[in-house]
């Protein structure tokens, strides 16, 4: 089995499982997806993990042993994309990345993808695909959005590799911690999140994806047009925190 997936408490963690590098080929990817596409459309689950198996690997990203059997480097990786999350349309509910070992190539594209970021302390991160002959595509688009750009040049074109802390230092995870609590952090990090509302965070998502390349005038344009938006601020829900709040006690969320 590529794939481990269980639920409790809201909280969905799929564990990719291939020894002995976790590399994903287009089956687990295909996998991943629809894993990933029953995530969302479950109302009782609100946040997913996504981790290893191992100390050593988070992902080695594309299987080359299937690229050297025939899988072409643009096969049908799934409705989600590489990973199963990164491409999935309209996603609404956030993804937290676990990453308890390296993350190569498409591993930390995948990283790249998730909205929260955890990492064990002995974590690298590193884009090996140029000294391959392949090109990290996924990755030459996000890179330089997360990390300075001369940077993101040296990782994307000089084989630097990344440290959990450089990461820390550079923002582009919210948490280092060891690797025996790297679960824990993130189950504590996926709590915090099931205590805000849930269409509150569906708009956020949608808003990012629909404003992140405008100017800040035309941006908060398109927040006031936005349906998600209009959605969350007429909401039961949107009654609910303020007289969760006035009450003392925590919301009842009803997505609705």
């Amino acid at each position: 089995m590529s794939l481990h997936v269980e639920s409790e408490d809201g909280v969905l963690l799929v564990v990719v499982d291939r020894p002995k590098a976790n590399a994903i080929d287009a089956a687990t990817s295909r996998e991943m997806g629809r894993t990933f596409e029953r995530f969302e459309a479950d109302p009782s689950l609100r946040v997913a993990i996504l981790t290893g198996t191992g100390p050593k690997f988070f992902s080695a990203g594309w299987d080359l042993g299937a690229a050297n059997d025939g899988e072409s480097f643009e096969a049908d990786f799934g409705a989600g994309g590489f990973g199963g999350f990164p491409e999935l349309p309209g996603r609404t509910k956030p993804v937290i990345a676990a990453v308890n070992g390296m993350a190569v190539g498409g591993g930390f594209e995948i990283v790249m993808a998730a909205d929260f970021v955890v990492a064990a302390d002995h974590a690298t991160f590193f884009l090996p695909e140029c000294g391959l002959g392949l090109l990290p595509d996924a990755g030459t688009v996000r890179l330089p959005r997360l990390l300075p750009p001369v940077v993101a040049n040296e990782v994307l074109m000089a084989g630097r590799r990344l440290s959990a802390d450089e990461m820390l230092r550079f923002g582009a995870v919210n948490a280092v911690v060891p690797a025996g609590a790297l679960l824990e952090e993130a189950r504590s990090l996926a709590a915090r999140i099931r205590a805000s509302a849930p269409l509150s965070i569906a708009a956020v998502l949608d808003l990012q994806r629909g404003t992140s390349h405008l100017p800040i005038a035309d941006a908060m344009a398109v927040l006031r047009a936005n349906g998600a938006y209009r959605a969350a601020i007429s909401s039961a829900d949107a009654a609910e925190g303020p007289a969760a709040f006035a009450e003392k006690r925590p919301p009842r969320w009803q997505g609705r």
